[in-house]
């Protein structure tokens, strides 16, 4: 009879977790992290999308971004956003390529000034994930297969209840994933249930 492990780590490993690492994605490690709070509990997931240049799909400048080797004079937008270091713990690109930079277990540098349900500095408590795409526009269909993949792992891992986008976290200051996100499609893929633009995990 095969024996069945109840440490929580060996089921990390058999799911495909390794020090908060997941290994369908590419691993591209970033230096834009820090170490979470100590009491601080992984329960939120926050949507963002990107494109550099905006609007412009493919290319490694998002990869070149956020791990501060983006060539500033490549493209005359670069200048405005100069000197920035930011990162996300996940990003995927049209084609659903899924790529990580910070360990989940860390807190990646994703949303900046925030606020979600009374506390502050949602990076302290979440885990952020690019979407390559335009505000506004539309998404791929295979980005929302692997991202609702990429979500029920991560409720499985960790104490992830609910799932927003960045224009909720920072109102007024971002507008992100923006109107032509499917926060219903995504619920339905999930399985969970959708209350506007927020996801209610496992429910």
């Amino acid at each position: 009879m095969a024996r069945v492990s109840h440490d929580p780590s060996s089921r990390a490993e058999e799911e495909g977790w390794s020090q908060g690492w997941w290994a369908p994605a590419r691993r591209c490690p970033s230096p834009n992290f820090g170490a979470r709070p100590a009491e601080a509990r992984i329960d939120l997931a926050v949507v963002h999308s990107i494109s550099l240049p905006p609007g412009e799909f493919g290319g490694d400048a998002i990869e070149r971004l956020f791990t501060n080797r983006l060539d500033w004079d490549a493209h005359p937008y670069f200048q405005q956003i100069r000197g920035l270091e930011v990162s996300a713990h996940f990003l995927l690109r049209r084609d659903g390529a899924l790529l990580q930079f910070v360990s989940c277990d860390a807190r990646a540098w994703h949303a900046g000034r925030s606020h979600w349900r009374g506390r502050d500095n949602c990076n302290d408590f979440s885990i952020g994930i690019e979407l390559e795409g335009l505000e506004g526009e539309r998404f791929a269909p295979v980005q929302y297969r692997r991202l609702a993949r990429l979500l029920r792992a991560l409720a499985r891992r960790y104490p992830l209840a609910e799932v927003t986008g960045h224009e909720d976290v920072a109102p007024g200051r971002k507008h992100d994933p923006g109107a032509g996100f499917s926060w219903p499609l995504l619920a339905r893929l999930c399985g969970w249930r959708a209350e506007g633009r927020v996801l209610r995990c496992g429910t």
